[in-house]
């Protein structure tokens, strides 16, 4: 039960994995090797909706005119915010934006990056697994060395 619980956690759009490990090793005192393989795989499963999010965007665009201007200011405020980053590193960007464990940095945010910025789903994936990877080796190591202590 702690494990589909973890799972969920860490696929969770504010926590990701950035709270799931702390939990994994702090409180259900789970091996690293079986937290970290959970919570990799919870984080990601998100990011499998990612060919779903333009069908849905567009969809509830054409159904109602309140969410095609609230799209369309939400995706406008995106790229403009992200078009630097995007541009400079093109898509190692995603990767960067992942492995930086901060708020509003995971896999979801990326996901949506990915939406926003037309980076095709075969090529989002790996990225956004990758930079989950690098964030979850980080949350590892802080959070052991708060064990050490």
């Amino acid at each position: 039960m702690q494990e589909l619980f973890l799972l969920l956690v860490a696929a969770s759009p504010v926590v990701e994995l950035r709270g799931a490990i702390p939990l994994g090793l702090l409180v259900y005192g789970l091996p690293l090797w079986q937290v970290f393989l959970l919570v990799i795989v919870g984080n990601m499963i998100p990011v499998l909706l990612l060919p779903v999010l333009g069908v849905l965007a567009r969809e509830l665009s054409l159904r109602f005119i309140f969410l095609e201007r609230f799209f369309t200011w939400l995706f406008d405020k995106t790229r403009k915010r992200h078009a630097k980053m995007f541009e400079l590193f093109r898509d190692f960007a995603l990767v960067l934006f992942v492995a930086i464990p901060l708020p509003f940095t995971g896999a979801w945010t990326a996901m949506v990056a990915a939406f926003v910025f037309g980076i095709p789903f075969r090529l989002a994936f790996p990225l956004i697994l990758f930079g989950v990877i690098i964030a979850g080796v980080i949350v590892s190591v802080l959070t052991l060395g708060v064990l050490a202590i």
